[in-house]
């Protein structure tokens, strides 16, 4: 990294959440990052959503660079019941953060997206060209719009401002520090959540939907040493994908009997076909 009076202060928004934590792992475990301080920010240290509060954290911690993780996030019901506050949220701290970068003079900003915000109809793999070639799923519309804002945004603010912004793109994600919540949650911790209390007498082990959608999951930790290689070594204003292969991906019903076998489960296992599977796939290229 480049450096400021030789002083590199690295500023992580959502840095107490399952990818900042994640980030924190491993910068406590680099050499690399001894010589640089790191400041990880959770919602306590200010609102994000207010100009004047996120002003008011880039005066006290005047980065050299930042890592954007905080959002508005959910699992697919709340992202289907309040596509409002999941757009409107998103777009007001994504948009505070990156001018603050601008008017602070942040050196580099990286921004996490979601492979959600990939066109539903589509072919696969999809790659970091593909972002707006066509409307994500409506399940989740509010939140993808307002991620690929960000991506937007970055090409605006380099081409206008000079800014070396960008974005990367991780796949479903999963580790310690997660939410375990079963409405708002991650695929899973929210089967683990559910297997757990099945376990323990509180009836069958219930999955929503058909179980037959495909997913690829990433190990935070892993996804930690990537983005901090991201912010060290990636220059482009273009998104990068940070995921395991294609031939990685794994149906919800094989990710459901994982968390069986691992959790030592022995119940009954009933996949309710009542709630909605969401988007049947979304295979992302981990090529680049």
């Amino acid at each position: 990294m480049s450096e400021t009076n030789g002083k590199v202060v690295c500023m992580v928004t959502g840095g107490s959440g399952l990818y900042g934590m994640a980030i924190r792992a491993h910068v406590d475990s680099s050499a690399e990052e001894k010589d640089a301080t790191w400041v990880f920010l959770s919602s306590k240290d200010g609102d994000l959503r207010d100009r004047k509060a996120t002003e008011a954290i880039f005066e006290r911690v005047r980065p050299t660079h930042v890592i954007h993780l905080a959002a508005m996030v959910g699992g697919l019901f709340a992202n289907m019941s309040k596509k409002v506050e999941f757009y409107r949220e998103n777009m007001l701290m994504n948009d505070n953060v990156m001018e603050c970068c601008r008017i602070y003079k942040v050196q580099k900003l990286v921004s996490c997206l979601s492979t959600c915000i990939f066109p539903d109809k589509t072919t696969y793999p999809i790659d970091e060209e593909m972002i707006h070639n066509g409307p994500p799923h409506k399940s989740n519309e509010g939140y993808a719009y307002a991620k690929r804002m960000i991506d937007v945004q970055n090409r605006c603010y380099a081409e206008e401002y000079g800014c070396k912004f960008t974005s990367v793109v991780p796949t479903n994600i999963f580790g310690p520090h997660d939410n375990f919540s079963i409405e708002d949650g991650h695929v899973l911790p929210g089967l683990m959540h559910k297997c757990l209390i099945a376990k323990r007498g509180g009836g069958d082990f219930s999955i929503w939907g058909s179980g037959t959608p495909l997913r690829q999951f990433i190990f935070s930790e892993d996804l930690g040493a990537l983005i901090v290689w991201v912010m060290r070594n990636y220059h482009s204003v273009e998104p990068i994908i940070l995921s395991v292969p294609e031939e990685d991906e794994v149906s919800i019903k094989d990710a459901a009997m994982a968390v069986v076998s691992g959790m030592k489960y022995t119940g009954p296992v009933k996949f309710d076909t009542s709630k909605s599977d969401g988007q049947f796939k979304k295979t992302a290229s981990n090529a680049k």
